[in-house]
């Protein structure tokens, strides 16, 4: 690699508000924010709106479409309109 073109890659803290979630981890991302870590070490802060723990995907409460009722509500409308011809 080359050096001096990379950006700074520290331990951050990404913590999402709505779940009251929080991760430590590496990134270039940096903020003026700063929090106490479990650790005691004082870490930049980024706050999310979403994250695994608050994402529909991941706590497995999204919705599921009902997809075949709908098919068949297609294929019922135009196989009438079909007929007509």
């Amino acid at each position: 690699m080359k050096k001096d073109i990379h950006p700074d890659y520290k331990p951050v803290v990404f913590r999402d508000i709505s779940a009251n979630f929080a991760i430590l981890t590496r990134s270039t991302l940096t903020s003026e924010t700063t929090v106490e870590w479990e650790d005691g070490n004082t870490y930049p802060v980024v706050d999310v709106d979403i994250s695994s723990a608050s994402h529909p995907f991941y706590t497995g409460k999204q919705k599921i479409l009902d997809t075949a009722g709908r098919v068949e509500k297609f294929r019922q409308r135009y196989a009438k309109a079909g007929s007509k011809a």
